[in-house]
Order: structure tokens, then C-alpha cells, then sequence
């Protein structure tokens, strides 16, 4: 997997609105697990909630990932 750089993050949240919602979503979801692991105990829905977040933003970093390489497939071929 390759790693997205800050000059392509940038490049393809301004161009392609998937990626855009995808990266907001991503950033969503890193500060709830913040809140959720600054606390010292979490009840039983924190704790589903934790995990299905932590599913669902790999979920989004790999679609991201997808995304980007795309892009530099089509960027390569011309």
C-alpha cells in the first residue's frame, strides 16, 4: 500500500469530491476515537462504538488509498 502525501491529499480533496468526503469522514472518525480513548472507563456501546469506527476508518483510508492510486495510474499514462 502506498502512503498518500500531504501535496496529494491536498491535490485530490480540492479535485474529487468522493475523496473530500472521505478524508472529512476519516478526520470525523480520529477525533471520536480521541474522545473515546481520553476516557477511563467505556460503557458497552463505547466500546461497539470503538470498534465499528476503527472498521469503518480503515474502510475509508483504504478507499482513499484506492483513490489515490487511480489517479496516479491516470496521471502515469499521460
Amino acid at each position: 500500500m502506498t502512503t498518500l502525501t500531504e501535496e496529494l491529499k491536498r491535490h485530490l480533496s480540492d479535485s474529487h469530491d468522493e475523496f473530500k468526503n472521505l478524508m472529512r469522514s476519516h478526520r470525523d472518525h480520529e477525533r471520536r476515537l480521541a474522545e473515546l480513548a481520553s476516557k477511563n472507563f467505556l460503557t458497552t456501546d463505547e466500546e461497539m462504538e470503538e470498534k465499528r469506527l476503527k472498521k469503518e476508518k480503515l474502510h475509508l483510508k483504504d478507499r482513499m488509498e484506492e483513490i489515490a492510486r487511480e489517479h496516479r495510474a491516470r496521471v502515469s499514462a499521460h
